[in-house]
């Protein structure tokens, strides 16, 4: 990684809490030079503008999201076992997800929605992503005869991702934990009764 790398990657790794938080237009070339420690100078020597920087905390913060969510911690056998996998991810990582300010996906979806197409974008190709991840999963479980064949895996990922982002957003903003208990139960029911063969 050259020195200009290492820079872009410390000041997205600075402030990527910071604009999860306070959203970009919350988050004010103050917060950036105090977070970094660098000068405005320094920081757009790195990039073009806070708008550069801001999509590629959106990034970073993704990746973070997606790794606790979606990664292979305990190397499930099948992906019947890597779903109901999600369910317990998503809920012994919540307090994690909370201090880093919440899901990067609601959180930028609600101010990019009408004020920063960019940003919007970035956000509409995520939940697609994240739907094609589902549907892999499901689509694989089939294949490996765990999953019922009839089962229509677009369906399910729509449900699966509206479980895991809805209750995130509601037990992050009321502080209280049965949103997201109970919508991880109840899609660990859905995949082991009614995806399960």
């Amino acid at each position: 990684m050259s020195k200009a790398e290492k820079t872009k990657s410390f000041i997205v790794e600075r402030t990527a809490t910071i604009f999860n938080k306070k959203g970009y237009a919350g988050t004010s070339l103050n917060d950036l030079t105090k977070a970094t420690g660098l000068t405005k100078g320094a920081l757009y020597g790195n990039f073009k503008n806070k708008d550069e920087i801001a999509m590629s905390v959106y990034d970073h913060n993704i990746e973070l999201v997606k790794g606790i969510f979606f990664g292979k911690k305990e190397d499930p056998k099948n992906s019947l076992e890597r779903l109901v996998s999600i369910t317990d991810s998503v809920k012994i990582n919540f307090s994690l997800l909370a201090a880093h300010g919440g899901c990067p996906i609601l959180n930028t979806s609600i101010e990019a929605d009408d004020n920063h197409p960019r940003l919007k974008k970035r956000v509409s190709k995520t939940i697609e992503s994240w739907k094609k991840d589902f549907e892999t999963m499901i689509a694989e479980g089939i294949t490996q005869g765990v999953i019922k064949k009839q089962i229509d895996p677009g369906k399910y990922s729509v449900v699966f991702l509206s479980l895991i982002e809805g209750s995130l957003m509601l037990s992050k903003i009321s502080g209280d934990l049965s949103f997201l208990n109970q919508a991880m139960d109840r899609m660990r029911t859905i995949i082991l009764t009614e995806l399960k063969k």
